[in-house]
Formats: C-alpha cells, sequence, structure tokens
C-alpha cells in the first residue's frame, strides 16, 4: 500500500460502513486507515505467562494462574451473599470470589481438579482474590492453540453500546495488518536501526498490536517511540535549520553608544554570571547574518527585565525599533514602568499601547512609530493590530510566548519586509524534554541565578487550625512596615463559590484587621478593569497592608515592600501557578514568606505539590514535578497540543529517547543537511509526506 492510500476513509475497511465509520471518528478520532493502524492498545492481557501464587503483587493487574479448588463455602454480606472457594498451588492460597451465579458454580467446580484462572489480582484483609475469574480445567486449557497476548483498547460507553468491542477493533486492526503488511516501507536508515538496535517499522506495527511476548512488545514499543520522537526533532532541528540559511537577520554590527552608556553608566546592579552569559549569547546572535529566535528562561525575579532592554538598546544602537509584547494589560504595564525608569536619564522614547489607550493619546504614538521616532513600544494584543506600523522593527520581545497563539505571533512577524530578531521570554520553568519537543527550532537560554541581594521565600504549610498563629505572624510583618497578600484560588466552574469564598475571607480579615489602624485592599476578576488597577495601584503605593485578592495578581504585581504572601485552600492550585504566585513576594531586600493554607485531608498529588513548594525554591524542580503529576499538554496549555499529541511516545516518561532522538537527529542533519544522500531517502520521503500532511504529523507514516 501506498502511503498515500494509508489516508483512505477508514469507510471503506471491510466490516466498518458509514455508520461504525462515523462512530469511530466521534468516538475516537479514527478517519483513516493510518489513525487505525496507529490507534495502539492501552493494555494487554497476557495469557502467555503463568504466576505462581507467591508470585503475586499488590498492583491490580491481571494473571493466570494454575491450581485446585480445595473448598468451597458461602458467606452472608449486609446484602445477599458471596460464593468463595478456597484455591492453591505449590505455592499457597488464595481465594475466588463470585456474587452472582453462585448455585451454577457451585454445582460445577470440581474439588482437586486442576484449573487454569484468569483475572485480576485484589488484596483484601491480607488475603489475595479474584472476583469471577475465567475458569478452565487445565486439561481443556493445554488441548487449545497457544495464544499471543491480546491487545485492549481505549473505547467509550457509547461505542460498546452500538456493538463496537474490544474484539470487533481487534479484528479490523488485524485485517487492516493484512492488508498492508507486506507494503509497510521502513521509515528510519538501516544503520541508525543497527546502532539502537530497534526492530523493523513492519514487524514493530504487528507486536504492538498482538505481542508474542512481553519482550516483543517492548522492543515494539521501543522502535515506534524512537521514531515518534526522531522525526519530531528532525521536523524542529530542520525548521531550526532552515531558517537560519534563508531567513537573513538584519545585522546588528554595531554595539554603540545607547548600550555602551547604560551599561557603564545606568545599569541599577552588577549582572549576575548567568545574565552576561544571555547577553553574550543574544549578541552573537544579533551580530550574526541569521534571525535570532531565542528562548529566555528565567525564573520569577531572575532579572529578565534588563537582558530585555540590553536587547532593544542594540537594535536602536543600529537604526532599529524594538517591541515587547505582553500577555495581559497588568504585566504590559508593568514592563513599561520599569524600562522607562531604567532608560530615563537617557532619555530614550518608549510609549505605552494597549485596548485601553484612548484615540486620541494614540495616533500620535502611531505617526511617531511609523515615521521611526519612537524607537521602543511596550504593549498588549493591541500592538498586533493592523494599524499598528513600525518605521523599521528590528527586534521583537514576546513575553510568556505560550499565551499567545500562532496567528497572532505570525501578525507581528509581517509588520517588517523581513522577520524581525525575535527573543521570546518565559518565566514559567519549562522542563529540559518539554523544551525540546515544544522549543526545539529555538535556541535556549536560561538565567538560572538570582540577583545578589535577594533572599530565598521562606514557604511553610499550615492548616486552619493555626490561623490565628497566622493572624498574628501577619501583623508583626505589618508592625515592620510590610505588606501582605492573601489569595483565594479562582476555578471558573464555580465562579459564585469561589467568590463567597473570596468575601468570606476578605470580611473575617477586616475584621481581624480593622480601620483605622489597617486597610485592605480587594481584587477580583467581577471588578471594572479601573477599579482593580486603583486597587492594585493603592497597594503599590503603600497606602493598604493587605491586598485580598483572586489570581489576578499571578502576574504582573510588583511590590518589593510585599512580605509574605498567604495562599488559601493551596491544594486547589497547580505546582507551577503555586509558584507563579510566591514568586510575587521576595522582590526587596527583606526575608519574605509565603504560607500555604491547606487540609490536612489532602490527596497524594495535592500533598506532593505542597511538600515540594515547602523543600525548594528552584522553579525547574518545580516544573519537573509538575510535568510529571500534570503531563505535558496540562502544563503547556492547548495552544501546543498539536506537538504533544503523541501516538506512542511521552516526552515525560521518555525522556532518555528524546535525548537519544535529538541526538541522532542533529547528527543526520550535520552529516546531510539536506538528505541528499541515498541512504536517507526514506527520511527524506517521510519528511515530505510529513510536510504535505503538516496539520497531522502527530504520527509516524
Amino acid at each position: 500500500m501506498h502511503p498515500q492510500q494509508l489516508h483512505t476513509d477508514v469507510t471503506y475497511l471491510k466490516g466498518v460502513g458509514p455508520g461504525r465509520a462515523r462512530l469511530l471518528r466521534q468516538e475516537l478520532g479514527i478517519e483513516t486507515y493510518q489513525d487505525l493502524l496507529y490507534f495502539f492498545p492501552n493494555r494487554y492481557i497476557d495469557k502467555t505467562r503463568f504466576y505462581t501464587i507467591a508470585q503475586l503483587e499488590r498492583n491490580s493487574s491481571e494473571v493466570q494462574i494454575v491450581g485446585q479448588v480445595v473448598h468451597l463455602k458461602t458467606v452472608q454480606q449486609k446484602k445477599g451473599s458471596r460464593l468463595v472457594a478456597t484455591f492453591r498451588d505449590a505455592t499457597g492460597e488464595m481465594e475466588l470470589v463470585w456474587f452472582r451465579s453462585q448455585q451454577w458454580f457451585r454445582d460445577r467446580l470440581k474439588l482437586g481438579e486442576p484449573y487454569v484462572v484468569y483475572g485480576r489480582v485484589n488484596w483484601y484483609n491480607g488475603v489475595y482474590s479474584i472476583a469471577h475469574p475465567e475458569l478452565e480445567l487445565l486439561r481443556e486449557h493445554e488441548q487449545k492453540p497457544r495464544l499471543r497476548m491480546q491487545p485492549v483498547y481505549p473505547s467509550t460507553e457509547k461505542l460498546g453500546r452500538q456493538g463496537v468491542t474490544n474484539r470487533l477493533l481487534s479484528q479490523w486492526v488485524a485485517q487492516l495488518l493484512g492488508e498492508v503488511r507486506d507494503t509497510l516501507t521502513e521509515t528510519l536508515p538501516r544503520e541508525l536501526r543497527e546502532t539502537l538496535g530497534l526492530m523493523g517499522k513492519q514487524r514493530a506495527l504487528i507486536q504492538i498490536h498482538f505481542p508474542d511476548s512481553q519482550k516483543h512488545l517492548a522492543g515494539a514499543q521501543a522502535r515506534l517511540k524512537f521514531e515518534e520522537l526522531f522525526y519530531i526533532q528532525l521536523a524542529l532541528l530542520a525548521k531550526k535549520q532552515q531558517r537560519k540559511r534563508k531567513i537573513k537577520g538584519f545585522p546588528f554590527a554595531e554595539v554603540g553608544s545607547h548600550f555602551n552608556t547604560f551599561y557603564d553608566q545606568h545599569l541599577p546592579f552588577e549582572l549576575t554570571p548567568a545574565q552576561k552569559r544571555v547577553v553574550r549569547e543574544i549578541r552573537a546572535d544579533l551580530g550574526s547574518n541569521a534571525q535570532m529566535n531565542r528562548l529566555l528562561q528565567g525564573d520569577v525575579g531572575s532579572g529578565k527585565t534588563i537582558v530585555a532592554v540590553l536587547a532593544m538598546l542594540l537594535a536602536l544602537d543600529n537604526g532599529y525599533q524594538a517591541c515587547l509584547v505582553a500577555p495581559t494589560e497588568i504585566l504590559a504595564q508593568q514592563h513599561y514602568r520599569a524600562v522607562r525608569e531604567l532608560l530615563e536619564p537617557m532619555e530614550i522614547g518608549v510609549e505605552l499601547l494597549t485596548g485601553s489607550v484612548k484615540e486620541k493619546d494614540r495616533k500620535p504614538m502611531l505617526e511617531a512609530l511609523a515615521s521611526g521616532d519612537l524607537p521602543f513600544l511596550i504593549g498588549t494584543h493591541a500592538v498586533l493590530e493592523e494599524r499598528v506600523r513600525f518605521h523599521n522593527l528590528g527586534l521583537a520581545i514576546v513575553d510568556e510566548q505560550h499565551r499567545f497563539g500562532v496567528a497572532q505571533r505570525a501578525r507581528l512577524w509581517k509588520k517588517n519586509t523581513s522577520p524581525p530578531h525575535v527573543l521570546v521570554m518565559t518565566a514559567t520553568p519549562i522542563p529540559r524534554t518539554l523544551a525540546m519537543s515544544l522549543y526545539g527550532d529555538l535556541d535556549i537560554s536560561v538565567i538560572d541565578t538570582l540577583p545578589p541581594g535577594r533572599k530565598p521565600v521562606r514557604t511553610v504549610w499550615r492548616s486552619d487550625a493555626d490561623r490565628l498563629k497566622v493572624f498574628r505572624f501577619m501583623k508583626d510583618e505589618i508592625a515592620k512596615g510590610r505588606q501582605v497578600y492573601v489569595v483565594y484560588p479562582l476555578i471558573q466552574e464555580s465562579e459564585a463559590l469561589d467568590y463567597k469564598d473570596l468575601m468570606d475571607g476578605y470580611e473575617s480579615i477586616s475584621r481581624e484587621f480593622p480601620q483605622p489602624q489597617y486597610q485592605v485592599s480587594i481584587v477580583h476578576g467581577q471588578m471594572k478593569p479601573e477599579d482593580k488597577d486603583f486597587e492594585m495601584q493603592r497597594f503599590a503605593e503603600g497606602k493598604t497592608q493587605i491586598m485580598v485578592a483572586t489570581t489576578v495578581i499571578e502576574v504582573g504585581v510588583n511590590v518589593p515592600n510585599a512580605s509574605v504572601m498567604v495562599i488559601e485552600s493551596a491544594e486547589r492550585f497547580g505546582l507551577s501557578q503555586l509558584h507563579q504566585l510566591r514568586g510575587r513576594v521576595g522582590r526587596g531586600a527583606d526575608q519574605s514568606y509565603c504560607i500555604l493554607m491547606g487540609s490536612h485531608k489532602l490527596s497524594e498529588d495535592a500533598q506532593t505539590r505542597l511538600q515540594t513548594m515547602v523543600r525548594t525554591n528552584d522553579g525547574f524542580e518545580i516544573a519537573e514535578t509538575d510535568l510529571r503529576l500534570r503531563g505535558p499538554g496540562d502544563l503547556m496549555g492547548t495552544q501546543q497540543s498539536g506537538i504533544l499529541s503523541l501516538k506512542i511516545a511521552d516526552v515525560v516518561k521518555d525522556g532518555e529517547w528524546l535525548r537519544t532522538a535529538r541526538h541522532h537527529a542533529s547528527a543526520l542533519l550535520q552529516a546531510d543537511p539536506v538528505l541528499t544522500d541515498p541512504a536517507h531517502s526514506m527520511v527524506r520521503e517521510k519528511m515530505a509526506r510529513m510536510e504535505v500532511f503538516k496539520s497531522r504529523w502527530d504520527y509516524i507514516s
């Protein structure tokens, strides 16, 4: 079968037809032969192996055992009864249990006869048991042909009701494999397969659906995981290579007076070694003939803004404009204030463009931008509007890129005849394996140290029983002249409930911290933007000591005098969100504190999150834990799901395969950049097919 034919509509597979094809499409997303071929089992019934009772473990697995029924009894329960058989082999005893059809089994079970039983193991009251096992006399079992491991496919209730059973899905896959097996083309070079000891493509697809043994299954999984990750890395690296070869960047040859004057005379503090390293990397990019595409990762408070300003000054020194785009108005305003303050002594023009800028202020700003009189623009999505024209945009800085859609970013690049240099910044530490998958086509810089003088935030976990002590501590900090955040969770589905929690909390804090001695601000999503800004401004100016808020303060509020962050119902927050909130304090020279208020009756995941927060301030360690708990799709949001909708690989569990895949993809492109070597012909063909079906290149055909 030609690869193109794998895109045949599944309707045409014998036994499927239009009705069932519609069901497969709606319930499982299966539209084509290829979709069905790459619809892998999520577990297997292994009837190739026999266990002894002594080998059983408390892991709810399905096992097959040979033994004898030595005793039967009926046990009365609150409702009805159950039939319990004592089942024995040479290594021990367990129970077989029936809640239904008890008389039928009581009449037919033969004591002392060897049986083969199969089912899911339970552990209860110190005894292993299987409820409603499959049961067969050993002599009858031995007369049947040996079965391979049986695949169990993901399914839905609707499919089951409509008669699309696991057995039927298996039959369709077997039939499809029968049709295509001899025409499945190899997609990995022989040398690479031999180096890594990977099985062939055809064999891997057969063994992933119908494995002969656990060993063959592991081999098929390894082959298909590597291939999936290899081609994603190859596509990302080829894109990066092609961009550097084809898209010429504006060469910023000068390190001129603006950069040097600022660096020598107006730098507010000595740069950390990490910041210096990143500035060197950016200067090298900007000085080359290729367009810069760099991701700058830096934890909350690590000093990314100063690096961004230095890059913008390099653009100005070379006669170009620069813009910085942020996802929210609050964050854009914070960047604007910080950049304007840094550049004030040099009298360099900086303007802020957001949705709330009035037309009378907007018009002269856009005219100055179009004429080149305005060198720097900071703003939100408003910068992307059609009417915003630059004279010569040389550098675009995007903060928290994953919160912008692809189409929105593309609009920014089109504001020039040539694409500007691009610096993407994020305060969300991205685990290395995820960065390789999401941003594998970008160069990556990391600021991994905090500026000098910053003290790590002390984090503690407290329960409701400790609330009075927490209030006392807040009063002590306020008496020292510090300020406090109290944050409540906000979950869209229960907005009314969240609002009630927030207002109840505000009232109890207002009672505990009465006027006129204390002033309390409140900020939540249902307030008008101008009221929200007014309250935030009061807190920033020190006119209120306590800010009671929902997570609207997660990004964009910079109050160095705030030293305490109290997070209510902390178990309802994600780990990265807790870390972002903690980053709102610890921005001054004083010791800061984060108090996680949570119940002691927590799920295992919630406990892990809170314990991780107490244990470490390292954003990358926190991101790794978050990735393990939540998975990549949840972590990065839906915009990135195209790359992460993997069929078999897992960027969390298969990090080693990912690194191996990237290494070999990089080596292949270095040796053969445009894939002209005949030994790489199948790679070239596969890459061409991925281009044709690039909206669906989440599996490898």
